[in-house]
């Protein structure tokens, strides 16, 4: 349950010298609810969109003169995880209650108190504002669509409330970082094609791990009213669908490649991806959830770290993008 407020201001209260807390004490306090509050949102999960906004921005950058803009970069990826953020503690918030319905999620900051909502909601006003800070220091273009770009983020959560398929609200969602960032670096929507493609892409891939994702929670789903494609049609259809979503992402992989003009190092990443897609879809059944875990995380971030360094990789060697 949420924590209650009023218990710090009574351990505050100035009955007697001896119970104010010293400052050692309130700068530890202060410490454990930001931690708590970075376990809320899952602050390491930045590790699957923002390799492929680097990768926007590095290509962008090449076509654009092939000069790095370390500004740039730095003020994306201050965008990138102050909007992923914002996303993760609105969802969170939002669905605070069914988490508490659900065995697997009973656990989470919110739920137990370990996290209170007031903090939480100032997690996340703190983390918008620094989203469309950075967006507003990156170029007029990127401040005015900013907005644009919180949409998906706030309607993913009430997704699963109206519609059996909130996976393609999260897929929109996601399809957002490469195209900002693209535009990020060049300021304009013309000539941007190249990042649609890979926005659609990454769209397309966390969608589908998601549906991979969601199947762990397809009975208990049903019995609570959230709706998903699992609880809907089943974890077979699920599974076959996000085997459709992952084949669909890897042609979009290879169109944008091509589109780019990139050379054998980024087939041999494309290579490695399609291992690792081949292996999370092998080690997951309708049957067999255990592996999904392994699927979730270990598989996708692989896919996201060694598409990014391969590219990187080209754009320096072969492509001379230069520091």
């Amino acid at each position: 349950m949420p924590v209650d407020d009023s218990r710090d201001l009574a351990l505050s209260a100035p009955d007697s010298p001896s119970s104010s807390p010293s400052a050692p004490a309130e700068s530890a306090r202060s410490r454990g609810r930001v931690r708590a509050f970075l376990d809320l949102v899952a602050i390491e999960h930045s590790v699957f969109a923002l390799p492929f906004a680097f990768l926007s921005a590095l290509t962008a950058m090449q076509v654009s003169g092939g000069r790095v803009r370390w500004v740039d970069l730095l003020l994306i990826t201050v965008a990138m995880v102050g909007a992923r953020t914002f996303a993760m503690a609105a969802n969170r918030i939002l669905d605070r209650q069914i988490d508490a319905r659900n065995p697997r999620t009973a656990g989470r900051e919110l739920v137990t108190g370990a996290v209170s909502v007031r903090t939480a909601w100032t997690g996340a006003a703190v983390a918008l504002v620094v989203f469309l800070a950075a967006a507003a220091l990156l170029n007029p273009l990127c401040l005015v669509l900013a907005p644009l770009a919180v949409v998906p983020l706030v309607v993913y959560p009430y997704g699963k409330r109206f519609t059996n398929w909130p996976h393609a609200i999260l897929a929109i969602a996601q399809a957002v970082g490469p195209v900002g960032a693209w535009l990020a670096v060049t300021g304009t929507l013309d000539g941007s094609w190249p990042a649609w493609l890979l926005g659609a892409a990454v769209g397309l891939w966390i969608g589908g791990f998601d549906l991979i994702y969601a199947c762990q929670d397809s009975e208990i789903d049903k019995e609570i009213g959230v709706h998903s494609v699992p609880a809907r049609y089943g974890r077979r259809f699920a599974l076959h669908a996000s085997t459709v979503a992952h084949v669909v992402t890897f042609g979009l992989f290879v169109w944008f490649g091509a589109l780019v003009g990139f050379g054998w190092l980024w087939w041999v990443g494309l290579a490695l991806t399609a291992v690792a897609f081949a292996y999370q879809h092998l080690v997951v059944t309708p049957t067999d959830l255990s592996k999904v875990n392994r699927a979730f995380f270990t598989a996708n971030g692989f896919v996201g770290i060694a598409l990014f360094v391969f590219a990187l990789l080209d754009l320096v060697i072969r492509l001379d993008l230069r520091p």
